[in-house]
């Protein structure tokens, strides 16, 4: 059986790196990939903990299929912002993206 630290330790890790995703990334695109992977590890997480804490319950699983339905719902509508952006300014970069400014 594999022990319960090598998975929050492979969670620690994805999630640092979809940190540095989010934070040093100028495109649009793989700031929304960043995300997802710090999204994929909430998910190993509260997997993980589920299977040694609790392993009857359900409730574990549910979490986690309501993370994959919201990370689902996030990149719909962040992909529909990210096109709609890029049609009126022909770029993705965040940096140039300035929508609401005055």
């Amino acid at each position: 059986m594999i022990p319960l630290s090598w998975y929050l330790f492979l969670a620690a890790g994805l999630f640092s790196l979809g940190l540095y995703g989010v934070l040093a990334r100028k495109n649009a695109i793989a700031i929304l990939m960043g995300v997802e992977l710090m999204l994929n590890a909430v998910n190993i997480n509260i997997v993980a903990f589920w299977r040694y804490l609790t392993p009857g319950n359900v409730g574990g699983q549910a979490f986690a299929v309501m993370v994959f339905a919201v990370a689902a719902a996030e990149v719909a509508v962040g992909l529909a912002l990210v096109i709609s952006v890029y049609r009126r300014r022909k770029t993705v970069a965040a940096d140039e993206i300035n929508l609401m400014k005055w």
